[in-house]
Protein backbone atom coordinates (compact mmCIF):
# COMPACT_ATOMS: atom_id res chain seq x y z
CA UNK A 1 0.00 0.00 0.00
CA UNK A 2 0.82 3.54 -1.04
CA UNK A 3 -0.34 6.36 0.86
CA UNK A 4 -1.55 8.81 -1.10
CA UNK A 5 -3.22 12.52 -0.35
CA UNK A 6 -6.54 12.91 -0.06
CA UNK A 7 -8.65 16.09 -1.10
CA UNK A 8 -9.11 17.09 2.51
CA UNK A 9 -8.82 15.60 5.80
CA UNK A 10 -12.31 15.02 6.22
CA UNK A 11 -13.71 11.63 7.52
CA UNK A 12 -14.01 9.84 4.73
CA UNK A 13 -16.44 7.24 5.33
CA UNK A 14 -17.27 5.17 2.31
CA UNK A 15 -15.24 4.97 -1.54
CA UNK A 16 -16.30 3.20 -4.68
CA UNK A 17 -15.76 2.94 -8.19
CA UNK A 18 -17.38 3.96 -11.45
CA UNK A 19 -17.57 5.53 -14.82
CA UNK A 20 -13.70 5.72 -14.91
CA UNK A 21 -13.33 7.45 -11.41
CA UNK A 22 -13.12 6.58 -7.79
CA UNK A 23 -15.48 8.52 -5.96
CA UNK A 24 -15.24 9.28 -1.64
CA UNK A 25 -17.99 10.44 0.16
CA UNK A 26 -17.34 12.48 3.42
CA UNK A 27 -19.40 13.13 6.74
CA UNK A 28 -17.44 16.44 7.44
CA UNK A 29 -15.49 19.03 5.53
CA UNK A 30 -16.13 21.86 3.64
CA UNK A 31 -15.87 19.89 0.57
CA UNK A 32 -17.76 16.07 0.98
CA UNK A 33 -16.53 14.81 -1.84
CA UNK A 34 -13.35 13.51 -3.55
CA UNK A 35 -12.84 12.06 -7.19
CA UNK A 36 -9.93 10.28 -8.44
CA UNK A 37 -9.30 9.00 -11.81
CA UNK A 38 -6.55 6.71 -10.13
CA UNK A 39 -6.73 6.71 -7.03
CA UNK A 40 -3.66 8.76 -6.26
CA UNK A 41 -4.78 12.30 -7.34
CA UNK A 42 -7.93 13.65 -5.22
CA UNK A 43 -9.70 16.69 -6.28
CA UNK A 44 -12.70 17.93 -3.84
CA UNK A 45 -16.44 18.52 -4.77
CA UNK A 46 -19.33 19.94 -3.01
CA UNK A 47 -21.91 18.08 -2.15
CA UNK A 48 -25.83 18.73 -2.92
CA UNK A 49 -25.86 19.55 0.77
CA UNK A 50 -23.54 19.32 3.38
CA UNK A 51 -24.87 16.51 5.46
CA UNK A 52 -23.23 13.62 6.54
CA UNK A 53 -22.85 11.30 4.03
CA UNK A 54 -21.95 7.76 5.12
CA UNK A 55 -21.72 5.68 2.13
CA UNK A 56 -21.77 5.86 -1.69
CA UNK A 57 -22.19 2.91 -4.66
CA UNK A 58 -22.17 2.96 -8.59
CA UNK A 59 -24.71 1.41 -10.61
CA UNK A 60 -26.41 2.13 -13.87
CA UNK A 61 -24.52 4.66 -14.49
CA UNK A 62 -25.36 6.75 -11.12
CA UNK A 63 -23.65 7.36 -7.75
CA UNK A 64 -26.08 7.19 -5.41
CA UNK A 65 -24.71 8.53 -2.01
CA UNK A 66 -26.79 7.95 1.67
CA UNK A 67 -26.22 10.04 4.38
CA UNK A 68 -27.05 10.19 8.43
CA UNK A 69 -28.00 13.47 8.33
CA UNK A 70 -30.73 16.02 6.97
CA UNK A 71 -34.33 16.85 6.69
CA UNK A 72 -35.98 15.05 3.79
CA UNK A 73 -32.32 15.00 1.54
CA UNK A 74 -30.12 12.30 2.73
CA UNK A 75 -29.76 11.03 -0.70
CA UNK A 76 -27.71 12.72 -3.70
CA UNK A 77 -26.80 11.37 -7.36
CA UNK A 78 -24.63 12.55 -9.81
CA UNK A 79 -23.63 10.74 -12.96
CA UNK A 80 -19.89 11.64 -12.91
CA UNK A 81 -19.35 12.41 -9.13
CA UNK A 82 -18.89 15.58 -9.84
CA UNK A 83 -22.27 17.35 -10.13
CA UNK A 84 -24.69 16.11 -7.12
CA UNK A 85 -28.20 16.51 -6.97
CA UNK A 86 -30.03 16.22 -3.77
CA UNK A 87 -33.20 13.36 -3.94
CA UNK A 88 -35.45 12.97 -1.23
CA UNK A 89 -34.94 9.66 1.20
CA UNK A 90 -37.68 7.78 1.93
CA UNK A 91 -37.55 8.72 5.95
CA UNK A 92 -35.33 10.69 7.61
CA UNK A 93 -33.46 7.70 9.35
CA UNK A 94 -29.70 7.28 9.80
CA UNK A 95 -29.18 5.77 6.39
CA UNK A 96 -25.12 3.77 6.72
CA UNK A 97 -25.32 1.65 3.45
CA UNK A 98 -26.68 1.58 0.02
CA UNK A 99 -25.93 -0.85 -3.27
CA UNK A 100 -26.78 -1.59 -6.18
CA UNK A 101 -28.12 -4.53 -7.79
CA UNK A 102 -30.94 -6.63 -10.52
CA UNK A 103 -31.97 -3.19 -11.48
CA UNK A 104 -32.66 -1.79 -8.01
CA UNK A 105 -30.50 0.43 -5.29
CA UNK A 106 -31.05 -0.42 -1.64
CA UNK A 107 -30.58 1.17 1.39
CA UNK A 108 -30.13 0.44 5.13
CA UNK A 109 -30.31 2.50 8.34
CA UNK A 110 -29.23 1.93 12.08
CA UNK A 111 -32.59 4.07 13.28
CA UNK A 112 -36.09 4.18 12.21
CA UNK A 113 -39.00 2.30 13.18
CA UNK A 114 -40.44 -0.41 10.63
CA UNK A 115 -38.37 1.50 8.33
CA UNK A 116 -34.91 1.09 7.56
CA UNK A 117 -34.91 -0.02 4.49
CA UNK A 118 -35.69 2.18 1.25
CA UNK A 119 -35.55 1.07 -2.40
CA UNK A 120 -35.49 2.65 -5.55
CA UNK A 121 -35.52 1.85 -9.06
CA UNK A 122 -33.67 5.00 -10.68
CA UNK A 123 -32.00 6.83 -7.57
CA UNK A 124 -34.28 9.15 -7.33
CA UNK A 125 -37.58 7.80 -5.63
CA UNK A 126 -37.24 5.92 -3.58
CA UNK A 127 -39.87 4.09 -1.03
CA UNK A 128 -40.00 2.55 2.30
CA UNK A 129 -39.04 -1.29 3.20
CA UNK A 130 -40.18 -2.84 6.43
CA UNK A 131 -36.71 -4.68 7.65
CA UNK A 132 -37.15 -7.82 9.84
CA UNK A 133 -35.86 -6.05 12.92
CA UNK A 134 -35.45 -2.13 14.01
CA UNK A 135 -31.35 -3.22 14.50
CA UNK A 136 -28.56 -1.58 13.43
CA UNK A 137 -27.85 -2.34 9.34
CA UNK A 138 -24.87 -1.10 8.82
CA UNK A 139 -23.51 -2.64 5.64
CA UNK A 140 -25.72 -4.05 2.03
CA UNK A 141 -24.12 -5.87 -0.26
CA UNK A 142 -26.19 -7.72 -3.69
CA UNK A 143 -24.39 -10.71 -5.11
CA UNK A 144 -25.47 -14.23 -6.71
CA UNK A 145 -29.02 -12.50 -7.37
CA UNK A 146 -29.70 -11.56 -3.54
CA UNK A 147 -29.53 -9.01 -1.72
CA UNK A 148 -27.97 -8.75 1.82
CA UNK A 149 -27.79 -7.02 4.91
CA UNK A 150 -25.85 -6.98 7.87
CA UNK A 151 -26.58 -5.84 11.38
CA UNK A 152 -24.34 -5.07 14.19
CA UNK A 153 -26.85 -6.34 16.93
CA UNK A 154 -29.60 -7.80 17.22
CA UNK A 155 -30.53 -11.54 17.04
CA UNK A 156 -30.94 -11.88 13.65
CA UNK A 157 -27.82 -10.15 12.02
CA UNK A 158 -27.95 -11.19 8.71
CA UNK A 159 -31.31 -11.01 6.08
CA UNK A 160 -31.95 -11.25 2.73
CA UNK A 161 -33.80 -10.24 -0.28
CA UNK A 162 -34.19 -10.96 -3.96
CA UNK A 163 -35.68 -7.74 -4.76
CA UNK A 164 -35.31 -5.24 -2.03
CA UNK A 165 -38.78 -5.45 -1.04
CA UNK A 166 -38.84 -8.60 1.05
CA UNK A 167 -36.81 -9.74 3.79
CA UNK A 168 -36.17 -12.91 5.87
CA UNK A 169 -33.75 -12.59 8.87
CA UNK A 170 -31.42 -15.12 9.23
CA UNK A 171 -29.29 -15.91 12.63
CA UNK A 172 -25.18 -16.18 12.87
CA UNK A 173 -22.46 -17.99 14.35
CA UNK A 174 -21.30 -15.40 16.18
CA UNK A 175 -24.05 -12.94 17.75
CA UNK A 176 -22.14 -11.08 19.92
CA UNK A 177 -19.47 -9.64 17.28
CA UNK A 178 -20.33 -5.99 15.76
CA UNK A 179 -20.56 -7.25 12.43
CA UNK A 180 -19.49 -3.91 10.33
CA UNK A 181 -19.24 -5.11 6.42
CA UNK A 182 -20.71 -7.31 3.78
CA UNK A 183 -19.17 -8.18 0.54
CA UNK A 184 -20.00 -11.02 -2.39
CA UNK A 185 -17.35 -12.23 -4.90
CA UNK A 186 -16.22 -15.71 -6.37
CA UNK A 187 -19.63 -17.42 -5.76
CA UNK A 188 -19.46 -16.15 -1.55
CA UNK A 189 -20.41 -13.59 0.48
CA UNK A 190 -18.19 -12.24 3.44
CA UNK A 191 -18.51 -10.63 6.47
CA UNK A 192 -16.04 -8.97 8.90
CA UNK A 193 -16.59 -7.67 12.63
CA UNK A 194 -14.70 -5.01 14.76
CA UNK A 195 -14.86 -7.10 17.58
CA UNK A 196 -14.63 -10.83 18.60
CA UNK A 197 -12.37 -13.96 20.17
CA UNK A 198 -10.75 -14.95 17.01
CA UNK A 199 -13.60 -15.06 14.65
CA UNK A 200 -14.15 -11.63 13.35
CA UNK A 201 -15.42 -12.81 10.03
CA UNK A 202 -17.61 -15.47 8.49
CA UNK A 203 -18.44 -16.74 5.05
CA UNK A 204 -21.59 -17.94 3.19
CA UNK A 205 -22.37 -19.18 0.00
CA UNK A 206 -26.38 -18.06 0.16
CA UNK A 207 -26.76 -15.41 2.86
CA UNK A 208 -28.68 -17.55 4.76
CA UNK A 209 -26.17 -20.15 6.38
CA UNK A 210 -22.92 -18.58 7.83
CA UNK A 211 -19.53 -20.15 9.02
CA UNK A 212 -17.10 -18.16 10.90
CA UNK A 213 -13.48 -17.48 9.85
CA UNK A 214 -10.50 -16.73 12.05
CA UNK A 215 -8.71 -13.68 11.19
CA UNK A 216 -4.87 -13.57 11.14
CA UNK A 217 -5.34 -10.40 13.72
CA UNK A 218 -8.01 -9.13 15.93
CA UNK A 219 -8.58 -5.72 14.84
CA UNK A 220 -11.40 -3.49 14.11
CA UNK A 221 -12.40 -4.74 11.04
CA UNK A 222 -14.81 -2.20 9.32
CA UNK A 223 -14.73 -3.09 5.26
CA UNK A 224 -14.19 -5.77 3.29
CA UNK A 225 -14.10 -5.75 -0.57
CA UNK A 226 -13.49 -8.36 -3.22
CA UNK A 227 -12.06 -8.12 -7.06
CA UNK A 228 -9.90 -9.60 -8.90
CA UNK A 229 -10.07 -12.95 -7.26
CA UNK A 230 -8.85 -11.50 -3.66
CA UNK A 231 -11.09 -10.41 -0.90
CA UNK A 232 -9.41 -7.44 1.05
CA UNK A 233 -10.33 -6.46 4.63
CA UNK A 234 -9.20 -2.90 6.23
Amino acid sequence: WTVQTSAADNIWESVTYGNGRFVAVSSNGTNRVMTSPDGATWTGRSAAVNNNWQSVAFGNGLFVAVASSGTGNRVMTSPDGITWTSRTSAADNDWYAVTYGNGTYVATAASGTGNRVMSSPDGITWTVRASTADTSWYSVTFGNGLFVALSATGANQVMTSPDGTTWTPYAVPAFTNFWQSVTFGGGLFVAVSSNGSGAQAMTSPDGAIWTTRTTPVLNSWGSVTYANGLFVAV
